[in-house]
């Protein structure tokens, strides 16, 4: 099993900038290729962003590229997803995954553990 927790989400003002992490523990973090999704209301859970496991492999939704930043701490066994330049429409709960793969992929399906959430609001 592992375990994520999330943190970092609140309320920010369009353009401006939040940074989330996710801090997971119970299995050995480096073996797991780490995602972020998120979760408008009435909508369906989207990929954002992902990161191999050794951290030098990304890959990025289109609405995410450019602003938003993905990377790791194997020592610290925490993924984080910088977030620049936010805007409304990035209004979400933003979730962390993991799956135990040596590729990255972009379906929620493929992904083993997920943490519970973290509220991220942008006001215009």
């Amino acid at each position: 099993q592992v375990q994520l927790v999330e943190s970092g989400g609140g309320l920010v003002q369009a353009g401006g900038s939040l940074r989330l992490s996710c801090a997971a523990s119970g299995r050995t973090f480096s073996f797991y290729t780490m995602a972020w999704f998120r979760q408008a209301p009435g909508k369906e859970r989207e990929f954002v962003a992902a990161v191999s496991r050794s951290g030098d492999s990304t890959s990025y939704a289109d609405s995410a590229k450019g602003r938003f930043t993905i990377s790791r701490d194997n020592a610290k066994s925490t993924v984080y997803l910088r977030m620049n330049s936010l805007k409304p429409e990035d209004t979400a709960v933003y979730y962390c995954a993991a799956e135990y793969t040596t590729v990255i992929h972009t379906t929620k399906k493929t992904y083993d553990y997920w943490g519970q959430g973290s509220q991220v609001t942008v006001s215009s």
